[in-house]
């Protein structure tokens, strides 16, 4: 199972944030430099997330475009990325996949004609579907709403125009506190598709668990940045 390093972006420095919470953010520095340093360590894939468009208070595309030209790493870029026209440039900038949440929920509601369309145009090999839950239910907007819809029930109908999933369960995201085992069961067992797991994951044993349940990868955090955990690689 491939560990993949986040780097969350927030006026142009790297944070980490509780639940998403603004106020809990804690800031770790240059975003490029941590990007060299996972790149040493032998990241393959690095996460990135443009935390002003997904609140809506900006972007950082200068600067994340600058990440692409200066790492031969795969990066996975989320946050914001409402639009088709936005997504495209961030594929032909180089960007391996792109992870989209609110699009993704909105689009389950106008039967994917969005989400149709971005497979004609970008290729369902390049798109992966948030699915940021909270209680079982789909949240958006940076998390600041929380939807309806099922988690499950969601994963079930956009499947067919995605490459995978990225599962962030709200509750332990930031916290360092560990993972909660069973809703990351219920999503890797209702689809097979590759998913990748975040929120929460603070030591080796939460890792071995992710890999036991089948997961894709895992995305890590303020762990790292905490030097709460510390890897020998990027694979486990």
């Amino acid at each position: 199972m491939k560990i993949i390093p986040a780097i969350d972006i927030l006026s142009g420095k790297c944070v980490q944030m509780v639940q998403g919470k603004l106020e809990s953010k804690k800031a770790y520095g240059d975003p490029i430099t941590w990007v060299r340093k996972f790149q040493s360590l032998g990241a393959e894939i690095i996460h990135v997330v443009d935390l002003d468009a997904a609140l809506g208070i900006g972007d950082n595309l200068k600067l994340i475009e600058k990440i692409l030209k200066t790492t031969s790493c795969e990066i996975q870029v989320g946050g914001g990325l409402r639009s088709i026209e936005r997504i495209e440039k961030l594929v032909n900038l180089g960007c391996s996949r792109v992870v989209i949440g609110t699009l993704a929920v909105r689009d389950y509601y106008e039967n994917f004609k969005t989400l149709k369309k971005l497979n004609e145009r970008v290729g369902k090999e390049r798109i992966i579907a948030a699915i940021d839950s909270i209680d079982g239910k789909v949240a958006i907007k940076g998390w600041k709403e929380e939807s309806e819809l099922s988690t499950l029930e969601f994963m079930k109908k956009v499947e067919r125009y995605v490459w995978g999933f990225l599962f962030t369960d709200i509750k332990v995201e930031g916290k360092m506190s560990g993972i909660r085992l069973k809703p990351i069961k219920e999503v890797i067992d209702s689809t097979s598709l590759p998913v990748i797991i975040s929120g929460g994951i603070s030591s080796i044993q939460d890792l071995e668990s992710i890999k036991q349940l089948g997961a894709f990868a895992a995305v890590v955090g303020k762990a790292l940045y905490e030097g709460k955990l510390q890897l020998r690689g990027f694979e486990i």
